[in-house]
């Protein structure tokens, strides 16, 4: 975690072991992995580091865009970098990273936080057949809105043109599901044993996903456009 001196919750349970980590920090990557490799058995490697970012994209300056990015996609890819050597010398192991129902669809106003989460999945895809060959497996866990701090946290950008939807489309986000929810799907990820890349959690995720293949992506666009937009 970013800031390990502020924990008071993990660093009390027994056989947890608290180690520094800003996935943006390339020095730390490369420092906290070799600590973590050389405290023990590494079996899953999973990537839930997240930043959002949120409102038109006119209006969106290239700070935020690299932020988003550095955050949500490069980090992500530099933590798997920099453990792929240890699961292929020991021909086994586990990546699973935790996208978004962003990931899997499109929404309005969220267009850059979308494209680093469909960013991380065509990754992922990727890498689940490219990895396949050293036995090691890769998977995605998209959540739906998830009762954390992403959105209170989050970077809102604003624009005149599209305040009232912006006020529309976030007020309308339901943090449906429990942080445990979404970890208890995690953990299904880890232990399953399935070659299986895509895992959507929580109930409103796995509703939109389902729709979504139902009726195919051009249709799946035009039905967004239409509930949020109503064009």
């Amino acid at each position: 975690m970013r800031t390990p001196e502020k924990e008071t919750e993990l660093n009390t349970l027994e056989n947890v072991i608290i180690l520094p980590l800003d996935v943006t920090n390339d020095g730390q990557i490369q420092s906290t992995v070799q600590s973590a490799i050389s405290l023990g058995n590494i079996d899953v490697v999973l990537n839930n580091a997240g930043h959002g970012l949120f409102g038109p994209m006119e209006a969106v300056n290239e700070q935020q865009v690299l932020k988003q990015v550095n955050t949500n996609f490069l980090g992500p890819l530099k933590i798997i970098q920099a453990f792929i050597p240890y699961f292929r010398e020991k021909k086994g192991g586990l990546f699973i990273n935790t996208t978004s129902i962003a990931g899997l669809t499109g929404f309005p106003l969220s267009s850059v936080y979308n494209a680093t989460k469909w960013a991380l999945e065509g990754l992922s895809e990727c890498l689940s057949i490219e990895l396949s060959m050293f036995g090691i497996g890769v998977k995605t866990v998209s959540p739906n809105a998830t009762k954390t701090s992403l959105f209170t946290s989050a970077d809102v950008v604003s624009h005149p043109l599209y305040d009232n939807v912006i006020q529309q489309t976030m007020g309308g986000i339901q943090q449906s599901s429990d942080p445990i929810d979404i970890a208890e799907v995690i953990f299904t990820a880890a232990t399953d044993g399935k070659d299986m890349l895509r895992y959507p959690a929580g109930v409103k995720a796995q509703q939109i996903y389902a729709r979504r293949l139902e009726i195919g992506a051009e249709a799946s666009r035009i039905e967004t456009t239409k509930w949020f937009l109503g064009l």
